[in-house]
């Protein structure tokens, strides 16, 4: 009889050892079942979480291959001192006149080219390596993915374009104005209708995949872009950079703030940049479709 009583308590440890920690205390105290520092259910990501995680990694891939970031700001600066040495030998004095408007043009195509391929490269990348449906079917989808790694290698794109400006004043011996608010402001908003062409330019790559010839031909086509007459055209004002290439060159050559500028020039500055923005990401989202459409989406 004395067994029966020492079986019944070890038969009641038994059962509710079997069962998971909830129970147990449920069963002990009667109350609702609590897992202290784990969550009954994981928290949905939101986009501050993709944004986090893509700089981390922009940030990551920085640190770790500082080579590559290196070797692309000798080559900016190498293409530099050739416009600059051979500028000298061909014009001389005109050239002396004008450095000023060249330090600032070659600052806004660095960080074009920047913006630009970052974001038709990586989605060539992804085409390439056959990761593109994996993108697609996340929950935010890849053209939010895309835009944000496109920001981050802005952010990165200014910190290169940076030393680059600061060593090409140095070596021109140039007197620039260099309000940080001003010059990102401006600079930036200049450089976000090139990320909708990087968009466009994606989702051609998306269709017909092998074009990188004709995306890094586009390239050299924003020089005219940053040197269109916009005061004797004033229609080029609306294309990609021209407008805002124009308030840059009175905002680092002149000296004009960001609150000097007209409300009129601020307005299209923002206008142009997105609507190129938004017709690149309706170009991408287009493609994207098409190319489901005829099975061509992961194929390579």
């Amino acid at each position: 009889m004395s067994g029966d009583g020492s079986a019944g308590p070890a038969s009641t440890t038994a059962s509710t050892g079997d069962g998971p920690p909830g129970d147990a205390t449920a069963a002990a105290g009667g109350g609702p079942s609590t897992a202290s520092g784990v969550d009954a259910e994981p928290r949905p990501a939101t986009y501050y979480h993709l944004a986090r995680a893509v700089l981390y990694r922009e940030f990551l891939i920085f640190v770790r291959y500082p080579a590559n970031a290196i070797g692309g700001i000798v080559v900016s600066l190498f293409f530099f001192a050739a416009l600059f040495v051979g500028g000298q030998l061909l014009a001389g004095r005109a050239l002396a006149d004008s450095i000023e408007g060249i330090v600032v043009g070659y600052f806004l195509w660095t960080l074009s080219v920047g913006a630009y391929s970052s974001v038709s490269n990586d989605i060539g990348s992804e085409v390439q390596w056959g990761t593109l449906e994996r993108h697609i079917t996340t929950p935010f989808g890849f053209a939010p993915v895309a835009l944000l790694k496109g920001v981050a290698k802005v952010v990165r794109t200014f910190l290169t374009s940076a030393v680059i400006l600061a060593v090409m004043l140095l070596a021109t011996g140039t007197r620039l104005s260099l309000a940080p608010v001003t010059v990102v402001a401006v600079a930036g908003l200049s450089i976000v209708s090139v990320l909708g062409l990087g968009f466009a330019a994606g989702g051609v790559t998306v269709l017909y995949k092998r074009i990188g010839n004709w995306l890094n031909l586009l390239q050299f086509g924003f020089v005219g872009l940053i040197s269109a007459p916009v005061f004797d055209l004033p229609w080029t004002r609306v294309l990609p950079l021209a407008h805002g290439s124009a308030m840059l060159q009175r905002a680092m050559v002149d000296g004009t703030r960001l609150w000097e500028f007209p409300p009129a020039d601020l307005a299209l500055l923002v206008a142009v940049a997105g609507g190129y923005l938004a017709g690149g990401y309706l170009v991408f989202q287009l493609a994207t479709r098409r190319a489901r459409r005829l099975g061509v989406l992961g194929d390579y």
